[in-house]
């Protein structure tokens, strides 16, 4: 399993800005799977502790509302360099033989505006969410769901005859 931390090039405005993918070798039919994770809950005492005017950047394009929910929301769903470190560690151990891979690395800042957070997306036909906080066994001290999208992805039968 390959395992890429990428660390930022500069100081971070918060701990809280760590992105973490998993590719799974083979779910619901179809090969190498990425998955993106992220924490649906948060303390909201530690939202109102940042200063948002030096994290929220501009709206990703000039003619669209500035939506600073979802911009807030994609940061509070994301990992403190602790948390990235408990979820390599677990990922590495419990699901070893099912990832090709592991990848972590920070987010952009500042966030623009415009970018739906993970936890407001919906389910669809092909679309949905892990929730490895269910699995049996689960031993994280914080909520991790995986957001998918099936149709980014080959059947697993198309690709082997590639």
């Amino acid at each position: 399993m390959e395992i890429d931390i990428v660390e930022g090039q500069e100081k971070m405005p918060v701990d809280r800005c760590w992105s973490v993918t998993v590719v799974i070798k083979s779910f619901k039919g179809r090969k190498d799977v990425e998955v993106h994770l992220f924490r649906p809950e948060w303390d909201y005492l530690e939202e109102e502790s940042y200063d948002w005017n030096d994290i929220l950047g501009d709206p990703m394009h000039p003619d669209m509302d500035a939506d600073m929910g979802s911009g807030r929301k994609l940061v509070m769903e994301s990992f403190t360099p602790e948390e990235r470190d408990l979820i390599v560690k677990y990922f590495k151990e419990r699901y070893e033989g099912k990832l090709s891979s592991i990848h972590a690395c920070p987010i952009d800042f500042p966030v623009p505006l415009g970018i739906p957070a993970l936890c407001d997306l919906t389910e669809g036909k092909d679309i949905g969410f892990i929730l490895f906080d269910k699995i049996p066994n689960y031993t994280l001290p914080f909520v991790i769901r995986g957001f998918f999208d099936l149709s980014q992805h080959l059947p697993i039968v198309e690709a082997q005859q590639q």
